[in-house]
C-alpha cells in the first residue's frame, strides 16, 4: 500500500489584489469554497512546509482573494505570484467514497472482468460535469469517462489487489 500525501495541492497565486497584499488564487479543491474556508495553508520549501496562516479569504466568481499573516505589502504578494499553496490532507473535507486525485495517480487501471492491467491512472482532467481518467497504456493514452458505468471501484490495497476496477466499452483502449 502506498503511503499518502501529507500535503496536497490546493491553489496557485494568479495574482495580486490590491496593495495591502492580497493575492488572487486559483483553487486546485473541489470548489473555491473549500479553498477559502481553510485557516491555514502552506508553501513548499525544499521538503519542508512553511505554515501561512490566512487572515481573510473570500470567492470571488471562480478565484479566491485571500491574505496572510505576515503579508501586508504590494511587494510581498508580488512574491506570492506562481507560488503553489498546499492544504495539509486533514483541513481537507472528503466525502464519504471520494478519494484526492493526487492518491489515485499512479495506480493501475484493472479491467474488473478479466484482471488485466489497461494502464496506470496518469491524469485527471475535469472538462465538464464529470472528471474524465487519463490511461497510459505504454505510449498511447486513452480516456474513461469517471462515473459509476465504467468506474466499477477503487482498491487501495485492503481487500483486493490495489487499482481502480474498470468495465470499458468496446473501442474506448483506442484513444
Amino acid at each position: 500500500m502506498r503511503e499518502k500525501q501529507a500535503y496536497l495541492e490546493c491553489a496557485m497565486a494568479v495574482n495580486t489584489h490590491g496593495v495591502k497584499g492580497g493575492v488572487r488564487l486559483a483553487s486546485r479543491c473541489d470548489s473555491p469554497a473549500v479553498l477559502a474556508s481553510l485557516k491555514t495553508m502552506y508553501l513548499r520549501e525544499g521538503n519542508e512546509y512553511r505554515a501561512m496562516p490566512v487572515v481573510h479569504a473570500s470567492v470571488q466568481k471562480n478565484m479566491v482573494l485571500a491574505t496572510f499573516a505576515g503579508i501586508d505589502t504590494l511587494e510581498g504578494a508580488v512574491a506570492l505570484r506562481d507560488k503553489v499553496f498546499y492544504a495539509k490532507r486533514e483541513d481537507l473535507p472528503l466525502e464519504e467514497g471520494a478519494h484526492f486525485v493526487a492518491d489515485l495517480l499512479g495506480l493501475p487501471v484493472i479491467d474488473a472482468d478479466s484482471g488485466d492491467v489497461c494502464g496506470v491512472l496518469e491524469d485527471v482532467t475535469f472538462p465538464g460535469a464529470h472528471p474524465v481518467y487519463v490511461v497510459r497504456d505504454g505510449e498511447r493514452s486513452f480516456m474513461i469517462p469517471a462515473v459509476p458505468a465504467f468506474i466499477l471501484d477503487i482498491s487501495f490495497g485492503q481487500e483486493k489487489p490495489e487499482g481502480i476496477y474498470v468495465r470499458l466499452i468496446e473501442g474506448m483502449r483506442e484513444g
